[in-house]
């Protein structure tokens, strides 16, 4: 999710539920008040000009579905309870874009003075755009299957999906030419967990890493997560050198011309119109 692009807030305060969490076996059975603070990121405009609850996320759903999953569900560690009360919000309420959500345990057996212990986390859909390509068996089949998988990943939703186009090899290796394509999607993964997703979808499809810019049956790179500047010993992003990559950029182009890069600021339509000519060579598969 990009910076400042959901602004507003529906806070949810002191929600007070009795549960069953804990590490010690007497907290499962007896159980314990526990409070919750939520603050739901959205956008309230469109509810706030037509006075329209459908437009709007329901504060007072939010408060009992919290409710109820918290009271039927037992974890050990206040951080889980956090962890997957803030993923099924988030999957349940498609409104909702961010959320900071705070689980208060004032009950705590710890044998000393305290006011409260809490988990506070942020969590929130991020926008990626992954580019995909093939030149091995059946390309476009690939490419479908690797689609598929990613629409029935209850942590990916798909939004858009680019026309598939037949370009030259990039990188001096004799091989096939490719069909590439781009993927807009929108994930409650972290990037590198988004990235050990897609190589299971690339394994998935026969994918063998031999050869540095080789053939091979499916290519899945994240190009861009949201305006995320970032490199490990595994990824980065941006992807290394896309701004030179036709095939990255004619069909990423399609989907969100107007996207700028994070460290050039250059948009895509821009980084396409001012690749050289020789680098242009592709066509509608």
């Amino acid at each position: 999710m990009k910076k400042g692009t959901y602004e507003d807030q529906i806070r949810i305060e002191e929600l007070e539920v009795y549960a069953h969490h804990g590490v010690y076996p007497e907290e499962n059975e007896k159980g314990q008040h526990f409070y919750v603070n939520a603050t739901l990121y959205t956008n309230t405009r469109p509810a706030g000009l037509a006075d329209d609850l459908s437009l709007s996320t329901n504060y007072g759903e939010v408060c009992q579905f919290i409710t109820e999953f918290m009271q039927q569900h037992t974890f050990q560690l206040i951080e889980t309870v956090a962890e997957r009360t803030a993923y099924e919000v988030l999957q349940q309420f498609p409104l909702v874009q961010g959320l900071d959500l705070e689980i208060r345990k004032p009950e705590a057996p710890i044998p000393l003075p305290f006011g409260s212990v809490s988990v506070a986390i942020h969590r929130e859909w991020h926008e990626a755009y992954i580019a995909v390509g093939s030149n091995m068996g059946d390309s476009r089949e690939h490419i479908a299957r690797a689609l598929g998988q990613l629409k029935n990943s209850k942590n990916i939703r798909v939004e858009k999906v680019s026309e598939l186009l037949e370009t030259v090899p990039y990188g001096g290796v004799e091989q096939e030419n490719f069909v590439n394509g781009m993927f807009e999607i929108r994930t409650l993964l972290t990037p590198e967990e988004l990235l050990r997703e897609l190589h299971k979808i690339e394994a998935s499809e026969g994918r063998e890493r031999k050869i540095h810019w080789g053939p091979r049956t499916l290519d899945l790179d994240i190009i861009f997560y949201d305006d995320l500047i970032y490199s490990s010993e595994d990824l980065v992003i941006p992807h290394v050198d896309m701004e030179n990559r036709y095939f990255v950029l004619k069909p990423l182009s399609e989907l969100a011309p107007n996207f700028r890069h994070p460290i050039t600021h250059k948009t895509v339509a821009q980084m396409l119109a001012e690749l050289p000519v020789d680098l242009t060579e592709g066509s509608e598969a």
